[in-house]
């Protein structure tokens, strides 16, 4: 938690802030990810039954 706090202090708050959020949406991202691929691969099937 002090690096945390240090890290804050040394690059400001606002970076600080865009590094946490990043962290946090990166496993969202990575499920977006695969739903969209996934949709994709539906769309091509449906595509093809056309």
């Amino acid at each position: 938690m002090d690096t945390v706090l240090q890290s804050v202090a040394n690059v400001g708050f606002p970076v600080a802030l865009a590094a946490y959020l990043l962290v946090r949406m990166e496993g969202r991202l990575e499920a977006l990810t695969g739903a969209i691929s996934e949709l994709t691969k539906l769309v091509e099937i449906l595509k093809e039954q056309l």
